[in-house]
């Protein structure tokens, strides 16, 4: 320091720049965390995606109507299943950060075990599940028996399936987003060789793209294992007996089940959307489904923030380090409002080149036109779902997190079964509102509810009860 120079004036300096570095150190972590999430986001299509491609090369329509229907039953099965990655990355980012090994074994072995006894209880009631959901989607002739089969084939990988699930869980948990990005890259390497080799190759025709398919997953499971492997400081698995100790057993269940409600509730308004959306006419429901497109390549992006949040602010919370916690929802707050403001520009001014480019229907394209404010303010009204999201779930918040989104719930119903000229709105419109409000009714009540949910008080609670 130079002499003459009064400290009260360095210390402002070093404070500053203390804190760019801090923001800089910050924001390097959360796309180390984010970019290979995002892509690995981007990939999760691409495996039903394949299966059409080579379906659709098998010169039957009834092939490519077949993966379609079967697709759909294999999402609507293992959606609700995906506590088994957000409780568990929760609870692994908790104990990693509080530098508890033996809760970090504890959590992956618990995850690991319920992910394969869910699959085997699927492939139990396999039968009555396919059943019930054909009946449900009633597609007729020969669609009907093939997807039955497609469905019927890949659901023998349902272990396999719910197991990685609970181990990229385990692996965002242990802040790491690249591995479960390889994982899911691989699969669909996998998947795409297999089925090609299968249906081309060995000649089995349709039905080698559910072996193909069948064969990725089981193939992704072992290489799951291996990376969790590598990625353990020391042993992967815990005793027979530490499972069921009291180490955070009922906390385990607890938030699982949690998770597993609220993922109704989701799953309720997101099928009551496209069936409402199916009443209002084919041209009505064909618009819906491309303006989703808008909705969801928003959520692959916001997704990666959203996992990120869950690593660091479960990291953070679990190592009492609130300051840093603090510093790391802001910047994810700004990365995201960053997202938000960068999607509702693209779907201002290019949302017609994106419409032309998913359909060359006219008419389709004209009635999406109808709606381009509804795809602008998707950004902006769903952006605090997805982020606050990712802080609740890396605090293993779920209680909080399922009230919510009950009340969100709620207010989409009501508005959805109002009368269709209620508002002065045309039906599909009011349906937009409906969808939005319940987006932006969940975003806005985490928000309110953060105060609580992030005071060391609560995040101290939390923390106690994993050991009780």
């Amino acid at each position: 320091m130079q002499a003459g120079v009064p400290i009260s004036l360095v210390m402002p300096g070093i404070r500053l720049n203390f804190a760019l570095v801090m923001i800089m150190k910050l924001n390097r972590e959360i796309l180390r965390l984010s970019v290979p999430a995002i892509i690995s986001n981007v990939t999760v299509p691409l495996l039903g995606l394949c299966d059409t491609a080579i379906a659709g090369h098998l010169k039957a329509d009834s092939f490519i109507g077949a993966i379609a229907v079967g697709s759909m039953m294999l999402n609507v099965t293992f959606w609700l299943f995906g506590f088994l990655r957000m409780g568990t990355t929760g609870m692994t980012a908790l104990a990693f950060g509080s530098g508890d090994e033996r809760g970090v074994r504890r959590i992956f072995t618990r995850a690991f075990i319920l992910g394969l006894m869910i699959g085997m209880t699927l492939l139990i009631v396999g039968g009555m599940l396919r059943d019930g959901l054909l009946s449900v989607i009633s597609p007729v002739g020969e669609v009907r028996s093939l997807a039955s089969r497609y469905y019927s084939l890949c659901l023998i990988s349902a272990p396999a399936i719910l197991a990685t699930t609970a181990v990229q869980g385990w692996l965002f948990g242990m802040q790491t987003t690249f591995l479960p990005m390889v994982i899911s890259i691989s699969v669909n390497i996998i998947n795409i060789a297999a089925s090609l080799s299968l249906v081309f190759g060995f000649r089995m025709g349709f039905i080698g793209i559910a072996y193909g398919t069948m064969t990725a997953n089981w193939v992704g499971l072992i290489l799951a294992l291996v990376l969790a492997r590598k990625r353990a400081s020391g042993r992967l698995w815990c005793s027979w007996r530490e499972i069921w100790s009291d180490g955070g057993l009922k906390r385990f269940f607890s938030v699982n089940t949690d998770i597993f409600f609220r993922s109704g509730c989701i799953m309720a308004v997101s099928l009551s959307t496209t069936a409402i959306g199916a009443r209002l006419g084919e041209l009505t429901l064909a618009t819906n489904a491309v303006m989703m497109q808008f909705f969801h390549f928003f959520s692959f992006f916001m997704d990666g923030f959203a996992f990120t949040a869950e690593a660091l602010t479960g990291r953070f919370a679990g190592a009492s380090d609130f300051p840093m916690m603090k510093r790391c929802r802001r910047r994810l707050i700004v990365w995201s409002a960053g997202m938000a403001v960068v999607f509702f520009l693209i779907y201002a001014f290019l949302s017609p080149e994106i419409v032309g480019f998913i359909t060359d229907s006219s008419a389709v394209r004209a009635n999406v036109g109808q709606y381009r404010l509804w795809l602008m303010l998707i950004p902006p009204l769903t952006v605090a779902a997805f982020i606050y999201d990712g802080f609740y779930i890396g605090l293993t918040a779920t209680r909080q997190m399922l009230v919510v989104t009950i009340v969100a719930s709620v207010a989409f119903f009501a508005i959805a079964f109002l009368h269709p000229n209620g508002l002065g709105l045309p039906d599909n419109n009011g349906l937009w509102m409906a969808f939005l409000t319940y987006l932006s009714v969940r975003g806005g009540l985490l928000a309110l509810w953060g105060r609580r949910v992030f005071s060391p008080e609560f995040i101290l609670h939390i923390k106690k009860s994993r050991s009780t």
